[in-house]
């Protein structure tokens, strides 16, 4: 029980540090905010600062999970599964309220630092076990889009997570967690952003 305590302390102490310093933080350092007297306990734990990362961006993901499941079921019950908006929702509204129900203060500004690394990246991340709302959100976005060019889809699909990742972060450092208003705007932009009209330039 202790060393799987001291695990979670070290995850919690990494995701607040990593969000405020970037990946590249001293283990040491996150050690000792975990109240680790031994400077290599990341190693003992998780490996590498690697296997940290990826501990850190599994931690939340069952929760997250969990809620979007609930809201596809929500989805298919009104008839609006193939609708962007309600997978759109699906995918944000849970990251807007799982962490910080947990306690968390610096989810969206980890994701932000750490997006491009193989624990979020989509091209591994959603062929993971445990993704299984996520991956079922995707493919119906892009049978939703399908009146898009396929070249431009698969370019809005892929640049989803930077955006929303940094529309996160933003609203964690400033605008009030509760704010209701600010969660529909996030959605908002996500869905203008993937259904936006496609310039000739852009199409090809």
């Amino acid at each position: 029980m202790a060393s799987a305590d001291a695990r979670e302390r070290i995850i919690v102490a990494a995701e607040r540090l990593i969000a405020e310093h970037g990946p590249e933080v001293p283990l040491r350092d996150i050690a000792t905010a975990a109240g680790q007297r031994n400077n290599s306990a990341v190693q003992y734990h998780f490996g590498s600062r690697d296997g940290l990362i990826d501990a850190v961006a599994e931690h939340r993901i069952a929760d997250l999970e969990q809620h979007r499941l609930e809201l596809l079921a929500e989805s298919e019950a009104t008839g609006t599964a193939q609708d962007v908006r309600a997978l759109v929702s699906a995918l944000v509204v849970p990251m807007l309220t799982v962490p910080y129900s947990h306690g968390a203060t610096h989810y969206a500004r980890f994701l932000e630092q750490v997006r491009t690394h193989p624990a979020l990246a989509a091209d591994t991340n959603l062929d993971r076990a445990g993704r299984a709302a996520v991956r079922l959100i995707i493919v119906r976005l892009d049978r939703a889009l399908g009146q898009l060019p396929s070249a431009v889809r698969r370019r809005r699909l892929r640049v989803l997570p930077t955006v929303l990742f940094a529309l996160l972060a933003d609203r964690e450092r400033g605008l009030p967690r509760d704010d209701p208003h600010s969660a529909s705007e996030i959605v908002d932009l996500i869905v203008g952003m993937l259904t936006a009209p496609v310039s000739a330039s852009a199409s090809r």
